[in-house]
């Protein structure tokens, strides 16, 4: 939080009128989504901006102005988070659990046959790496807020 609020040029306690934590700061956007179950796909096929989008644009340009990315990197991690946001949304949305068991029954059928080491490998009984700080695997709402947190930090920090 105190990177974020220092990105903001503010204080990291200022961030906490507005959110709990960080997770809760990633989690907004995905809730917008959530609640308007056409907005992923749209933003994922649709290219043209229009005025509204063209004020979002602004107001993340405005927000971001102080970090010192490039204005075009900037736009790109905007153009990402939207973008993986609405696609995870997307998913989450698209089947539900009906989905969720089919793909797993076809997982395992698949990885029996031994022809996708790899993928067992990747799937196994959760190792200690691939376990979350708690101790537990993590969830996909934890995934998505550690994925988005990686890929921002990449974007902008490199």
């Amino acid at each position: 939080m105190r990177r974020v609020a220092a990105e903001f040029g503010t204080g990291a306690a200022s961030l906490y009128r507005y959110v709990d934590n960080r997770e809760d700061l990633l989690d907004l956007a995905r809730v917008i989504m959530r609640r308007h179950p056409w907005l992923p796909s749209l933003l994922i096929t649709r290219s043209v901006l229009g005025p509204n989008g063209l004020v979002l644009l602004e107001h993340v340009l405005r927000a971001l102005a102080a970090h010192p990315a490039s204005l075009a990197a900037k736009l790109e991690a905007f153009a990402i988070f939207s973008t993986t946001t609405a696609l995870f949304v997307q998913n989450e949305l698209g089947g539900g659990s009906a989905r969720q068991q089919r793909n797993a029954a076809y997982l395992n059928h698949a990885l029996a046959t031994g022809r996708f080491p790899q993928l067992a490998d990747l799937l196994a009984p959760a190792s200690p790496a691939q376990m979350s700080p708690s101790g537990a695997a993590a969830e996909p709402a934890d995934r998505y807020r550690d994925i988005l947190a990686r890929i921002l930090s990449g974007l902008l920090c490199s």
